[in-house]
C-alpha cells in the first residue's frame, strides 16, 4: 500500500452511502487519508442501491482506517453528534470536511409546502455550516484545513423573459436556492477564515452526474452531452480538498477546473483511468 496524497490526513464525507458522496470516500481512502462517512442507510434496502456498510467495505480494501456514523442531516441533534463520533472512530481531528449529503426535493414553488422546505434547507445550508463550526476549531489548531461544499449548477438564476427553464421547469427552483445559499455561505466562511490556513470552498459538476439519486430524478430527461462521468467530478473534489491556502471561497465548477488546472482524472481507486 503507498502513503498516497492524502496519507496522515482524516475526511469526513456526509451522504457516503452512495452516489458521489461514496466515489469522494473511496478517492480519499485510495489516496492515503482515513474516512468517517456518515448518511442514514447504514444496510442495504430495497429502494436505492448503496449504505453506509457497502461504502466502507470499499474503503476497507484500501487498508485505511474507517468510521461509519449514521445518522440524518435534516435532524440538529444527531449532526451534533457526527464530527465528536467521527474524531472518535478516527482517533483524531478532522482534517478533509467534504459536505456532500443533499435534498433534493423538486416541486413548483407556488404549491411547495413549508415542511419540505425546511427539509431542504435543513440539509443543504444548516447542516454543512454546523458541520463546518464543529470542526473548524480543531483545523485552526492545527494551522489547516479543507472544506468542500458540493453545490450545484440550479444556483444559478434564469435569465429572461423568456425563460428558458429546462426539463425540470421551476420545480428545481426551491433546491437550487438552497444552494445558492450554500455558495454565499462557503464565500463568506472562507472570508471569515482567511489567514487561517482553511481553505473552504464549493464545487458543482458543471453537467448531471448520473448518481443512483440523480438518475431516478432526471435521468430519462437529460441528453448526453448534459451528463459527466462521476470521475469527473471526484476528481475536482479531491484538487480542493488538497488545494493550496490562497485557494479559498471559490465556487468552481467540476470540469472548467481540471481544464484550468490541467488534472488527470483518475479512476476511483486512485489509478489512471
Amino acid at each position: 500500500m503507498t502513503a498516497g496524497r492524502f496519507a496522515g490526513r482524516r475526511a469526513l464525507v456526509t451522504g457516503a452511502s452512495r452516489g458521489i458522496g461514496a466515489a469522494i470516500a473511496e478517492r480519499l481512502a485510495a489516496d492515503g487519508a482515513d474516512v468517517a462517512i456518515t448518511a442514514r442507510t447504514l444496510a442495504p434496502d430495497d429502494r436505492l442501491p448503496g449504505s453506509l456498510e457497502r461504502t466502507a467495505a470499499r474503503l476497507a480494501r484500501h487498508g485505511r482506517n474507517v468510521a461509519v456514523v449514521v445518522a440524518d442531516l435534516t435532524d440538529d441533534a444527531d449532526r451534533r453528534r457526527i464530527v465528536p463520533e467521527a474524531v472518535e472512530g478516527l482517533g483524531g481531528p478532522i482534517d478533509i470536511l467534504v459536505n456532500n449529503a443533499a435534498a433534493a426535493i423538486y416541486q413548483p414553488l407556488a404549491a411547495f409546502p413549508l415542511k419540505r422546505r425546511r427539509i431542504v434547507f435543513e440539509a443543504n445550508v444548516h447542516a454543512p455550516l454546523d458541520l463546518a463550526q464543529a470542526v473548524v476549531p480543531d483545523m485552526e489548531a492545527g494551522g489547516e484545513g479543507w472544506i468542500v461544499n458540493v453545490s450545484s449548477r440550479a444556483a444559478q438564476p434564469w435569465p429572461g423573459p423568456p425563460f428558458e427553464l429546462g426539463a425540470n421547469g421551476t420545480s428545481i427552483a426551491l433546491y437550487g436556492a438552497s444552494k445558492a445559499a450554500l455558495n454565499r455561505e462557503t464565500n463568506g466562511l472562507a472570508a471569515e477564515l482567511y489567514g487561517t490556513g482553511i481553505r473552504v470552498n464549493t464545487v458543482e459538476p458543471r453537467a448531471a452526474v448520473l448518481t443512483e439519486g440523480a438518475d431516478a430524478l432526471v435521468g430519462t430527461t437529460l441528453p448526453p452531452d448534459k451528463i459527466e462521468s462521476l470521475e469527473e467530478m471526484v476528481e475536482a473534489v479531491m484538487a480542493l480538498c488538497d488545494c493550496p491556502r490562497e485557494v479559498t471561497g471559490r465556487a468552481a465548477v467540476s470540469l472548467d477546473l481540471i481544464a484550468e488546472w490541467n488534472l488527470t482524472v483518475h479512476a476511483l481507486d486512485g489509478t489512471h483511468r
